[in-house]
C-alpha cells in the first residue's frame, strides 16, 4: 500500500519578503507550492495527499482540490496545529503510513521520499538530514565568543515519515503547541526516528535569494528525452475505427490483436522510445491471449507510469494519422482530450492531426491506416501542468 502524505503550506513566509507568502510566490514560472505537490503526485511512493492552507488561502482550493488524489484542508495557528488538521483529514482512511512535507522544499526528489517510505519497514519514524560539516561558533554582538562542537549534528529536512496511527496520537497528545518540525512532537510521544540521508538539493526557501538559488539547482538537473512511435493496421471488416481512444464509424475496422488503436499505439511506442524502453510488443506480446481486443488505453498507461515512475512527466505529444478516410479533422478535439485524460495532462500538451498520402502507396488506396507519433519527456519537477 502506497503511503499518505501531508503537505503543509499554512505559513506566511514573511523572511521570503514578496506582496504574498513564499508557498504562492513563483519559481521558474509555477508558483513553489505547485512544485512541492506535483513531486508527490508524480511519486510512485505516494497515494492521498493532503494540501494543508492558511484558512486565508482557501479560497484557492478548488484549483488543488480537482485532482482526484489531493484533499485540501485549513491549518492552524501554528504548524502543528496545520499538521494535525492534515493528519485528521487522512483518518479512517486506511493510511498506514504518511509522510509530512514543507510547501517550501519544492525540489524534493523521488529518491528522496523513497528512502523515507522504505525507512518505515523498520521504524516508528523516519526523517532526512544532512551532517552539519561547517565549523559552528556562537557569537556575541558581532564577535565569536566561542566555538560549538559539530560532532552529531544534523540539519534537518522534510518529508518526515511516520507510521501513520503513532504519528496521529503523538500529534493529538502534543496538543498542537509550537514545535520545530514533528520529529520534536514524534519524540516527545516516546517514538524513534530514524536519520535518512538527505540531499543538498531538497533546501527549503526561507529568503528571497533562495528562489535564485533553487531555479539554478532546477536548471541543473534538468533531463530531456524524446521519442518516436510508428504504426500500421490493415483494413478489415467492420462498421468503426478507434483511433486514438475515439469510436469512429466507417464503412471498415482495423485489424488488430487488440482494438487496433494505431494512434495510441504510435504514442505509446514513442513514450517507451524516449524511455529507452523497448515497445508494446515487448511488454504487451502478442502471442498472449489475454490482450486479444484490449483498449489500448492499458498500454499508453503503461508507458506513462513507468516514465512517471522515473521521475519525467510528458511535456508534449504529437500524433499524425496517415489516411484518406475516415475525415479526422471533426473528431481531433474529442481525440486530444481522450489522450489527455489518460495521460494525465493538459490537454493544451496533446496535438492530434492528419493527412493523407495523395493517393500514393497503402494508405492512399485505403489499404490501412499508419500513424506516426513523437513524445517529449522532461524531468517531472520541470513541468507546469
Amino acid at each position: 500500500m502506497r503511503a499518505a502524505a501531508v503537505i503543509v503550506a499554512a505559513g506566511r513566509g514573511t523572511r521570503a519578503g514578496g506582496a504574498i507568502p513564499k508557498q504562492w510566490q513563483m519559481l521558474a514560472g509555477r508558483a513553489v507550492l505547485a512544485w512541492t505537490l506535483e513531486a508527490f503526485r508524480s511519486s510512485p511512493e505516494i497515494g492521498d495527499i493532503v494540501l494543508v492552507l492558511h484558512p486565508g488561502d482557501m479560497g484557492l482550493a478548488p484549483g488543488y482540490a480537482g485532482h482526484p488524489d489531493v484533499d485540501v484542508v485549513p491549518g492552524g495557528a501554528s504548524r502543528a496545529a496545520s499538521v494535525r488538521a492534515g493528519l485528521e483529514a487522512l483518518d479512517g482512511t486506511g493510511a498506514t503510513r504518511v509522510l509530512i512535507h514543507d510547501a517550501a522544499r519544492p525540489l524534493v526528489s523521488h529518491a528522496l521520499i523513497a528512502r523515507v517510505v522504505a525507512a518505515l519497514d523498520h521504524t516508528a519514524g523516519a526523517a532526512p538530514a544532512l551532517e552539519v560539516t561547517d565549523s559552528l561558533w556562537r557569537g556575541d554582538g558581532g564577535i565569536v565568543s566561542g566555538t560549538v562542537s559539530r560532532a552529531g549534528l544534523w540539519r534537518a529536512q522534510t518529508p518526515q515519515g511516520f507510521r501513520f496511527d503513532a504519528i496521529l496520537e503523538a500529534h493529538r497528545r502534543h496538543g498542537g503547541d509550537a514545535a520545530t518540525d514533528d520529529v520534536a512532537v514524534a519524540r516527545a510521544a516516546g517514538l524513534d526516528v530514524a536519520i535518512v540521508q538527505g540531499e543538498e538539493r531538497n533546501l527549503k526557501i526561507t529568503t528571497a535569494g533562495d528562489f535564485a538559488r533553487a531555479e539554478r539547482l532546477m536548471g541543473d538537473s534538468m533531463d530531456i528525452r524524446v521519442g518516436n512511435g510508428f504504426d500500421v493496421h490493415r483494413f478489415a471488416d467492420g462498421d468503426h475505427v478507434v483511433l486514438c481512444g475515439v469510436r469512429v464509424p466507417h464503412g471498415r475496422g482495423l485489424d488488430g490483436h487488440s482494438d487496433a488503436d494505431v494512434g495510441m499505439h504510435a504514442l505509446t511506442d514513442a513514450i517507451y522510445g524516449a524511455l529507452a524502453d523497448g515497445d508494446i510488443g515487448r511488454h504487451f506480446p502478442p502471442s498472449e491471449a489475454q490482450w486479444k481486443g484490449a483498449e489500448s488505453a492499458i498500454f499508453l498507461e503503461h508507458a506513462m507510469a513507468r516514465a512517471r515512475a522515473r521521475g519525467f512527466d510528458l511535456a508534449h505529444a504529437d500524433v499524425t494519422l496517415v489516411c484518406e478516410r475516415p475525415k479526422i479533422a471533426p473528431v481531433a478535439d474529442a481525440m486530444r482530450e481522450r489522450l489527455a485524460a489518460i495521460l494525465e495532462v493538459d490537454v493544451g500538451r496533446v496535438s492530434v492531426k492528419a493527412t493523407t498520402s495523395e493517393r500514393l502507396g497503402f494508405t492512399g488506396r485505403e489499404e490501412g491506416i499508419a500513424a506516426q507519433a513523437t513524445a517529449t519527456l522532461m524531468t517531472a519537477t520541470l513541468i507546469a501542468r
